[in-house]
């Protein structure tokens, strides 16, 4: 079996041949760490490469099923990590120099869960500072590039590593995070699947009390996604808000997997964004599949939600500016060199009283909740674009796109999460897949969204659209 026929397996498949003895995770491990050279001047979505750690780890593997032991799941396959997840004995940089250095004593819950599964890591990814941009871009590491169009246009963020290097066929499975877009915004960026559950179905960061971010998967098919929720997901004794398990597994749900019959409405715009006319052709091509060969009914419907910007700005803000306090190896963060998109965050939020912050979360996102559960109370699942436009050339200190169909847009930094962030404060699950290009060969994301805890019909829905298109299997020029 050839190098490129490695790299290029699903993940599910890597494991299953993995166990069948058909490949040895020597063999694994040295096809994605030879991929990673090949194609990381491109990117640069790696900020740690553990390519020794995880050949030891992959001979290992090989002994324990030379001696017929019980094996995990992911057994002997690679991964990588996003550099936000703290990974025991492995650097942890949360995206900035000033943790350089920083080597953590213990895992994430969810990494745990990965590497006992048999998941092996071969590399923290790219993402800018504690996650705080929309696209990857670090004093630490520099910008990450989509390889759709690579060096010139961003892979999005803040998982942006990881989309990217899963992309380009480093490693099967990436694990990133997602408090408003953070894997959907890159998947739809790279071509790739992204997948953001129910909060608390993954055991996520440090807050047992988190409604909004979540930990989980970036994957070039909608299978290995579930796969990975399925070592994953599942309540922890730390965390009081654990959501509940499935009855039967998630991969089991993109298996065979339909639309046919489902009630699915489309919302191109939420009622307020400007989309791209060419994002919106492909989207628009993208429902009549679901519809003509499919058998779904697809219906548009309006909407009309809180302005996501707003709301973002009011809800994230005060967190921000609170961070500048922070103390780090390098001094208090507010005094370190910072991208200017997060100073002008910190500054919204001093300005900010209690009074407007307790307003913001629980009347605006009340009235965010309501605008999706009037529409998913009639309607199986909702499907919009991933993204108001594809991934743009890297911004600099604008940290987004300023124009959308010729117009300016209010807030760069942010306009192009303007669909990922509002079913985020909604606490529903949505998965992004590729679902065309453009002219240009950029490719565009397809959102689907659900009601809560039904994340297994997302990752249905998504699979069987996967399985009458064939823009999964699509390879970046570089890879």
């Amino acid at each position: 079996m050839s190098n490129e026929d490695i790299v290029w397996m699903s993940g599910h498949e890597m494991a299953a041949a993995i166990r069948g003895k058909e490949l040895s995770p020597t063999e694994a491990v040295t096809a994605v760490l030879d991929q990673q050279e090949k194609v990381e001047p491109h990117i640069n979505a790696f900020v740690t490469l553990t390519g020794e750690q995880a050949l030891e780890q992959a001979k290992a593997a090989e002994e324990r099923i030379a001696r017929g032991e019980d094996v995990g799941p992911l057994h002997g396959v690679p991964i990588t990590v996003k550099d936000l997840t703290a990974t025991a004995g492995v650097r942890t940089t949360f995206g900035g120099s000033a943790f350089r250095d920083h080597v953590p004593e213990h895992d994430d819950i969810a990494w745990a869960r990965l590497k006992g599964a048999g998941a092996i890591l071969i590399g923290k990814t790219t993402t800018p500072l504690f996650g705080m941009l929309g696209i990857t871009d670090s004093d630490l590491t520099g910008r990450t590039s989509t390889p759709w169009a690579a060096p010139t246009h961003t892979s999005g963020g803040s998982s942006g590593g990881a989309a990217a290097s899963v992309a380009c066929g480093v490693a099967p499975f990436a694990w990133g995070s997602d408090g408003g877009g953070s894997i959907r915004v890159p998947a739809a960026c790279c071509g790739v699947v992204g997948f953001k559950a129910t909060p608390n179905l993954i055991p996520g960061g440090e807050s047992p009390f988190e409604t909004s971010a979540v930990v989980g998967p970036l994957t070039r098919n909608v299978r290995d996604a579930a796969l990975l929720l399925d070592v994953t997901a599942g309540p922890h004794p730390t965390l009081p808000l654990s959501a509940p398990l499935p009855a039967e597994s998630f991969e089991s749900a993109t298996l065979d997997a339909s639309v046919a019959g489902l009630r699915i409405a489309f919302s191109p715009d939420f009622g307020s964004a400007e989309i791209d006319r060419e994002v919106l052709a492909v989207v628009e091509a993208a429902v009549r599949v679901l519809e003509s060969a499919g058998g779904a009914r697809v219906e548009q419907v309006e909407m009309s939600v809180p302005d996501p910007i707003e709301y973002f700005h009011n809800v994230y803000a005060p967190g921000v500016a609170m961070a500048m306090e922070m103390p780090t190896p390098a001094g208090r963060l507010g005094d370190l060199p910072l991208h200017p998109a997060v100073l002008r965050m910190a500054e919204k939020g001093q300005g900010m009283s209690a009074i407007e912050y307790h307003m913001v979360q629980q009347m605006t996102r009340g009235e965010i909740l309501r605008s999706f559960l009037t529409v998913l109370g009639e309607y199986d699942l909702l499907v919009t674009p991933t993204m108001p436009v594809t991934a743009f050339p890297h911004p600099g200190e604008e940290a987004g796109n300023t124009h959308v169909n010729g117009k300016p847009v209010g807030d760069p930094m942010l306009d192009f999460h303007r669909m990922t962030e509002s079913p985020t404060h909604a606490m529903l699950p949505a998965i992004s897949v590729n679902c065309g290009f453009t002219k240009e060969g950029l490719p565009v994301g397809l959102q689907i969204i659900g009601r809560l805890r039904e994340d297994s019909a997302v990752l249905a829905a998504a699979a069987a659209f996967e399985g009458l298109t064939d823009w999964s299997s699509r390879r970046p020029p570089i890879a």
